[in-house]
């Protein structure tokens, strides 16, 4: 049993920036990562084409911005570089392929007893800490939906973390299950590179610009989310007009009050739309079942695909090996309480970057936590 005043699981921006704030503080803690390298769903797992959508002002990790030559909206190898620089300015030394099993909290010692199972050897290690902080991410395991008779498909299928792009595509029919973010990004890069492209959007959807969430930011520090909100309603009105008639509804609620009520981000359009506009992307409603290649869908339309890339986001895995953290997070995973005060639990339990407020609010809970254990301490 290995004992440290503080165990941090998960080795994404948020545990880096975690392990940051820690080091600085000069507070000994280990890093668990049950991959082979830090950040592994930007480094290993995510496509090719993939940029952040917000400023790169507003979505920088603690004590380190990123280069002054980087653009506005920063692309995913240049997110790469930037962490591999933030390890190395911080040192900070995970340990890999740490499988977190188990994490409870011992009355009797007042400390946390983590269980990891070393992938490499396959020895279970147990880790002995007064602090842990939960930083395992809201992106943890990749989530694919049941759907009656995807067995028998005949053709590939795959979740959105083992796409990279559209080489190879070109002339397939491919089908994208999921008009998110990233939903929309795949399917348009699948365009780009020749395929024919359809895309299942199952629910109403805001499609707003980056300038759009830009001028949003900017507005928010001087009026109400409500006002706000409404004009990104307009806007996004006005400048994509009608959706409907391409099988894209919009909801009644904005996009602010969306995200903030449920997590659930806008569309940030980056060319998808104009595709839809233009037949080059087919929006088609839910599927009802599949049988061999045919996907039988909701409208009782059937259509023939060579490929399914499920891009229906992830699940955080908290639930699987936490015990005893339901007063920090909820049976999602995610924090109870609403940021900013999010991040702090009881008996040194603590949890960075499950507040749906992305890198921001992961670097305000990093240094919020390694401030309060240094009180601690």
């Amino acid at each position: 049993m290995q004992e440290t005043p503080v165990i941090v699981v998960g080795a994404g921006p948020s545990g880096l920036a975690t392990a940051a704030c820690l080091n600085i503080q000069s507070i000994p803690y280990v890093l668990l990562e049950r991959e082979d390298r830090f950040a592994s769903l930007w480094t290993k797992y995510s496509y090719d084409c993939l940029h952040i959508h917000l400023p790169k002002q507003i979505s920088t990790l603690p004590h380190m911005p990123f280069p002054a030559n980087f653009p506005t909206y920063v692309s995913k190898d240049q997110f790469v570089q930037y962490l591999q620089s933030y390890v190395s300015q911080f040192n900070i030394t995970p340990l890999y392929r740490r499988c977190v099993e188990e994490a409870s909290f011992d009355e009797g010692s007042g400390k946390w007893v983590v269980k990891a199972r070393n992938l490499s050897s396959g020895e279970v290690e147990e880790y002995l800490g007064r602090f842990l902080v939960v930083a395992s991410g809201e992106t943890s395991d990749p989530y694919t939906p049941e759907v009656e008779g995807l067995d028998t498909f005949r053709g590939n299928v795959f979740h959105s973390t083992l796409y990279k792009n559209g080489k190879g595509y070109s002339g397939k029919n491919v089908l994208v299950v999921g008009a998110g973010n990233s939903g929309m990004e795949v399917a348009m890069d699948l365009a780009n590179h020749g395929a024919i492209t359809s895309i299942v959007a199952r629910s109403p959807v805001q499609v707003v610009s980056k300038r759009m969430i830009y001028l949003a930011l900017v507005l928010l520090r001087y009026f109400p989310l409500s006002p706000v909100d409404s004009l990104m309603m307009l806007l996004s009105k006005l400048v994509y007009g009608d959706l409907t008639k391409y099988g894209l509804s919009r909801p009644k609620e904005g996009p602010l009050f969306i995200k903030v009520a449920y997590g659930k981000y806008p569309i940030v359009d980056m060319g998808a739309i104009s595709k839809i506009k233009s037949g080059e992307i087919q929006v088609l409603p839910a599927i009802s079942s599949i049988s061999g290649n045919e996907v039988l869908f909701e409208n009782g339309k059937a259509h023939s695909f060579d490929t399914i890339v499920f891009c229906t986001g992830f699940r955080p895995s908290t639930n699987k090996w936490l015990k005893g953290g339901d007063h920090l997070l909820n049976e999602e995973g995610i924090a109870k309480n609403s940021f900013p005060n999010n991040w702090k639990g009881k008996n040194g339990l603590y949890c960075t970057g499950l507040s749906r407020t992305g890198f921001k609010g992961a670097s305000f809970d990093a240094q919020s936590i390694a401030s309060d254990i240094k009180s601690l301490l």
